[in-house]
């Protein structure tokens, strides 16, 4: 990092050219492998990414309470210079409502694991066409908390790791990367190739998923809500589980679900003895 001090002024900021003119262009939807610039905002996201070694941060918005806490709470220098702004500059660059506490980042996307580069050794999930990115950004927060490798999504049908996406996952985005592929089917086929064991997660399910015999390396499918897994998705699972609900309510929302089917395969498989440590890796 490098040895700057915190600015004693403010820079100039340079505004963009209109409040509809921004929001306008972050609307533009892209695919999430054409995405070459990572927006983050909020707390949790931006700190998480300049504590992050491996985020390039380009471009780095702070108002001057937010600069004094980053200085408190880093202890050391930032990796570039900030541009001090007012919290309306900062909101000209957002969607109405987006809660920025008074950070915005501007940074290069993480690098991407492939199926090759899976070490085997940690659970891997992937996503079936989840659209909503609150539910992606909940599933990321969630499974950075569960130590999760990788989240695969498709490079259609998903949304970009930046943004709202981004906030909803209060920094997991930084310990959890994305891996995008063209087709989740083939990259299910290849994950099987390579031993891992691939659990899909539904209502119906063949079995509570308490009690599959599970082990590492673990690929666990969600499906979208609403249409669940896609039918191809099913066949490139070994098995589909359920959660059994003891209450009136079946069915539950794609992220708490994503929560509790990664406690019981974690728990699952630290009890047949494979873990991170003992797990050979895949081949």
């Amino acid at each position: 990092m490098s040895e700057r001090p915190f600015p004693s002024r403010k820079p100039r900021f340079q505004r963009p050219q209109g409040k509809k003119q921004a929001r306008r262009e972050s609307q533009a939807w892209r695919p999430p492998h054409e995405i070459d610039t990572t927006i983050l905002y909020g707390w949790h996201p931006v700190v998480e990414a300049l504590r992050n070694r491996k985020r390039t941060i380009r471009r780095l918005l702070t108002t001057e309470n937010s600069l004094r806490r980053l200085q408190e709470e880093l202890g050391t220098p930032l990796p570039l210079e900030p541009e001090m702004v007012r919290p309306d500059d900062i909101n000209r660059l957002l969607e109405p409502d987006a809660v920025h506490q008074g950070l915005y980042a501007e940074a290069d996307p993480l690098p991407s694991p492939s199926v090759e580069t899976l070490s085997g050794r940690r659970l891997v999930l992937a996503l079936d066409q989840i659209t909503d990115p609150h539910n992606v950004g909940a599933i990321v927060r969630t499974a950075a908390a569960f130590d999760v490798e990788a989240i695969i999504t498709t490079a259609r049908h998903s949304p970009a790791a930046t943004g709202v996406l981004a906030k909803s996952a209060s920094g997991g985005l930084e310990h959890v990367p994305f891996m995008i592929v063209k087709n989740l089917g083939d990259t299910l086929t290849a994950l099987g190739e390579r031993g891992f064991q691939r659990i899909g997660l539904d209502s119906e399910g063949e079995a509570n998923i308490d009690e599959l015999p599970l082990r590492l390396p673990l690929v666990l499918v969600l499906g979208s809500e609403g249409k669940g897994l896609r039918q191809r998705t099913r066949e490139c699972c070994d098995v589909i589980g359920r959660l059994d609900m003891p209450g009136e309510i079946k069915s539950l929302n794609v992220s708490n679900a994503a929560a509790i089917s990664l406690f019981a395969v974690t728990k699952a498989v630290a009890q047949s003895g494979t873990s991170r440590d003992s797990a050979p890796p895949s081949t």
